[in-house]
């Protein structure tokens, strides 16, 4: 598990692609909201949610993906906004995916899932806002 402000900072620097799992495509939305600032910050912001999907709906300018092994493109970070008891198939997929890491934001604890994940080899960010952290952590 990333703890230490350092180990957070190398994971942001490094990333290119973050994929949303549980974005909405309403701008009140605390997804949505997070999304659109890692995206003016340069991230590639890949939308993850089989409702967009359904209803032809693009994102922030991106085409959304049921699930992460939908999504054909390296895929460095997970953030995930679903229930803490709803992760561990989303792991799974970040897992079958090929993603660097997951990222579980405020609120969202799964020990389990977190463990599931590291065993895998991601590394892990749990109970954290990566827009917070970004904006705490990396240089302006």
């Amino acid at each position: 598990m990333l703890t230490s402000d350092q180990e957070i900072r190398e994971l942001l620097t490094a990333a290119r692609t973050v994929a949303v799992v549980g974005i909405s495509d309403d701008p009140e939305r605390d997804s949505y909201m997070v999304a659109e600032f890692l995206q003016r910050q340069g991230y590639r912001i890949i939308p993850v949610n089989p409702r967009l999907v359904n209803l032809n709906i693009q994102v922030l300018g991106e085409k959304p993906y049921a699930t992460l092994r939908d999504v054909p493109e390296k895929i460095d970070i997970v953030d995930i906004f679903r229930r803490p008891e709803t992760v561990m198939p989303v792991i799974e997929d970040a897992i079958a995916a090929g993603a660097g890491a997951v990222w579980m934001q405020l609120s969202i604890v799964n020990k389990e899932a977190a463990a599931r994940a590291e065993a895998a080899g991601l590394k892990v960010v749990m109970n954290r806002c990566m827009a917070v952290e970004y904006r705490r952590l990396m240089p302006r």
